[in-house]
């Protein structure tokens, strides 16, 4: 069989083997300390803590750790805070100049940029470190003192700090981006026992059984089709470079093509969008007495129409106003010109900007779309086919997207150490997008 063969070819490439052995043992280290409880803790006062973390904010907190944020791990802030960190750092970028130029400034811009990311991040982890032990003692029925308090937030310092080197020796020693390998490790930590709940509510109800299962499963499949080809999906710009002979050499005349992402924005507008449905809950004092308010009971039911109605209209709008601060039309109009380069029928600066732009507004509507109806999909899938709680977060959303996105990536890298050493990719005919031809 190819895929055999492929893995055999996989193995040979010493650099590649290595790279994946020292991706796995990382991967290891990672999620032993999602099982390491922080210390003077009992893991029998957690036993209520699956209530916390079953819903809301805190479910999404809990995914992006893999658990560990509802077992009260040395690891529990998870990667959050260095997600929060590089949002902040790529938002300073569009209206901060001295960012902007760093931005420009290529390979020693990018390393600037990651050393501000990693101390900003080092600022945020006890703040959220502080924010997670108040909440952990309401939860647990206990009273920290000071001390402890001061104690334990070092120590979940000291593991976001842990989660945020591995991630980045994953990136430098290992295969694919290593902050995006800890979240998609996260997140697939759950799904055996997700699955495992599912299929066992299937058995033990009278709710379509083992045939109602296969049905889910198709659906699944299906659905990780579609966010294959939203991730996947560009529209081609053609460019072509004027001609240019220096000595004997001649630079330029080639025609190459810009890819215009059909989804620029990948999974922000979601995390967004969910950020922001928690307000009105919030302020309205998350009030479940004998008679809740109209906010908390339409907002407070993640599968409400009108919850999610507002929801896939935030989304659709998110996506508009990411795409706009960073897929700049200027910007790159303004570069190709520098490079002698035009677009076939279009004049160079403006018009190729302004050509540019309406290309993107054209192809973000339908992406923004289909970015909204996969969103929205877990909720379909809870109310509709009755799927539980946790094997709804597969069906669409952060999860699927992340997943498909990471593992994507990952198999990009792997195909490109398979053409650099002649040896066919995964795929005889695959497209994944930067396949190396």
């Amino acid at each position: 069989m190819k895929l055999i063969e492929t893995l055999k070819n996989i193995w040979k490439i010493e650099d590649l083997r290595k790279r994946l052995i020292i991706t796995f043992l990382f991967i290891v280290i990672y999620r032993f300390g999602c099982h390491v409880v922080l210390p003077g803790i009992s893991p029998a006062d957690l036993a209520n803590m699956h209530k916390f973390t079953d819903s809301g904010l805190m479910q999404i907190l809990d995914m992006f750790s893999g658990g560990a944020f509802g077992l009260a791990s040395i690891f529990a802030l998870g990667i959050m805070p260095y997600i929060t960190a590089s949002i902040v750092i790529q938002l300073m970028g569009m209206v901060v100049p001295s960012f902007q130029k760093m931005q420009r400034e290529g390979e020693s811009g990018r390393m600037k940029l990651n050393q501000y990311t990693r101390y900003l991040t080092v600022c945020i982890l006890p703040l959220q470190g502080f924010a997670y032990l108040m909440n952990l003692q309401y939860q647990i029925k206990t009273s920290f003192t000071i001390p402890v308090i001061i104690f334990l937030t070092i120590v979940l310092t000291a593991g976001g700090m842990m989660i945020m080197w591995l991630g980045e020796k994953i990136t430098d020693k290992g295969i694919g981006n290593g902050i995006s390998i800890i979240i998609l490790v996260g997140i697939l930590a759950r799904l055996p026992g997700a699955f495992a709940n599912e299929f066992v509510g299937r058995l033990e109800t009278s709710k379509g059984g083992l045939v109602m299962l296969l049905v889910e499963i198709i659906i699944l499949f299906a659905v990780t089709a579609g966010a294959v080809m939203l991730t996947q999906g560009t529209r081609k710009v053609p460019v072509q470079y004027a001609k240019r002979i220096v000595g004997n050499k001649q630079y330029g005349g080639a025609r190459q093509y810009i890819p215009l992402k059909v989804n620029a924005a990948n999974v922000m507008p979601i995390i967004f969008a969910q950020a922001l449905m928690f307000i009105p809950i919030t302020l309205a004092g998350y009030n479940q007495g004998e008679n809740p308010s109209w906010i908390a009971q339409h907002f407070g039911d993640n599968d409400g129409l009108l919850y999610n109605v507002v929801y896939f209209i935030m989304i659709v709008a998110f996506t508009y106003f990411y795409t706009a601060i960073t897929v700049r039309p200027t910007q790159m109009a303004e570069e190709m010109k520098k490079n002698s380069g035009f677009i076939p029928g279009i004049k160079p600066g403006k018009k190729t900007a302004e050509y540019l732009d309406s290309i993107m507004s054209r192809i973000t509507l339908p992406g923004s779309i289909f970015l909204g109806i996969v969103a929205i999909l877990p909720a379909f899938a809870r109310s509709l086919f009755g799927v539980n709680q946790q094997f709804a977060q597969f069906f669409g959303g952060t999860s699927l997207l992340i997943t498909v996105g990471v593992v994507l990536d990952t198999l990009q890298q792997i195909e490109t150490h398979l053409m650099m050493h002649h040896y066919d990719g995964l795929m005889k005919s695959g497209k994944i997008k930067g396949r190396s031809r």
